[in-house]
């Protein structure tokens, strides 16, 4: 990748869902934008869907490789490329009942999130470097509420847990001009479910859904793709270490 003293956004799990439409939405305001997937075909395809928007360029890098996380904490910590805004979207999500948890399905979530860490750490120490920025975490309904249909203990906590970064990473980072807030999604239309559904059944499935959130339906990535624009966006210059519950109202009280 080409050095520039451009500032840029660094979205990690862009290659789909809600990051992808995020990506799109930066790029949209002439932001260029690294797009970090694990998947090189979802991948070259997010990329060449996104070049039409603007200055796109992908990384490949499984954050459960040690070696791969590391080339982003290197990528991030160059001062020639200034990066003033940070999107975690990467994430993990299969149902598993509390009392079958082996450690493999723990240690998946933990190393996400230890991934996620370290990444916002050299992140952090990039914009310090280059005067401010702006971070967001996507997490998730699941972190407030416990829903006996999907459950979910170690997503939850691993959720919960970045939500509570979220905020102490707000506190300490905020005499440095960087502001850090997360979305706490409940159901959205993602990729992330076929670990669970049967792609084929994928539409039918999360329909069943729809009449679970007050608003009437599930999310799609577009719905949580605007908030994290308007969160990223000097638009919430006076907001920071908030948790932002976009959820079609589940939050409030379920169907």
């Amino acid at each position: 990748m080409e050095n520039t003293t451009q500032p840029m956004a660094l979205v990690i799990g862009g290659s789909s869902g809600m990051g992808l439409e995020s990506a799109k939405l930066l790029l949209k305001r002439n932001i260029k934008t690294v797009v970090v997937g694990r998947n090189l075909e979802k991948l070259n395809h997010a990329r060449d869907e996104l070049s039409e928007f603007g200055d796109v360029s992908t990384m490949q890098a499984d954050l459960y490789n040690p070696d791969d996380v590391q080339r982003i904490v290197d990528f991030a910590s160059s001062n020639n490329e200034p990066i003033k805004y940070l999107l975690n979207s990467a994430g993990y999500f299969k149902p598993t009942a509390f009392i079958e948890h082996e450690n493999k399905d723990y240690d998946i979530y933990l190393e996400l999130n230890r991934a996620i860490f370290f990444i916002s750490q050299a992140v952090a120490k990039n914009m310090i470097a280059h005067g401010g920025g702006s971070i967001v975490n996507i997490g998730s309904m699941w972190a407030k509420q416990a829903i006996k249909a999907t459950p979910s203990s170690a997503y939850s906590m691993a959720k919960a847990g970045l939500h509570s970064l979220t905020q102490h990473m707000a506190m300490e980072l905020a005499d440095y001009n960087i502001r850090v807030n997360a979305i706490s999604p409940a159901l959205v239309a993602s990729t992330i479910f076929e670990s669970f559904i049967d792609p084929g059944d994928m539409d039918d499935t999360l329909a069943s859904f729809n009449g679970f959130h007050p608003i009437g339906r599930i999310g799609q990535p577009e719905d949580i793709a605007k908030v994290v624009s308007l969160l990223l966006s000097s638009e919430t210059s006076w907001v920071t270490g908030a948790i932002w519950d976009v959820d079609g109202g589940v939050i409030a009280g379920r169907n």
